[in-house]
């Protein structure tokens, strides 16, 4: 792991867009994911679901899928399916998603 790939890959447009397309279709996806506090405000504004960039920047696969990408020179690993797929970015999302506070 290393925090350079990550911040890199923060930075990066094109996986930017696929992290928010993921955390929006979840919280639209009828499932569990949308009836949380954090699917509701993902819901109510895509601008909300930025804030699963860095968890899903920061999961294991991802970034060494990055991280191998950019080694191999790869211009553009953020959006390309085959460095970083789709369901390395789905299982992060829904891996992370914030679950609501159970009052104690």
């Amino acid at each position: 792991m290393s925090y350079k790939t990550i911040a890199a890959s923060r930075q990066d447009r094109a996986l930017q867009d696929r992290v928010i397309a993921a955390t929006v279709q979840e919280a639209w996806a009828g499932g569990p994911a949308g009836d949380t506090a954090y699917g509701q405000n993902v819901r109510a504004s895509e601008a909300n679901a930025v804030t699963m960039i860095y968890p899903v920047c920061s999961a294991s696969d991802v970034e060494a899928a990055y991280a191998s990408a950019l080694a191999a020179g790869n211009p553009d690993p953020g959006g390309d399916e085959t460095a970083v797929t789709d369901g390395q970015i789905l299982g992060a999302v829904q891996g992370r998603w914030p679950a609501d506070e159970v009052p104690v």
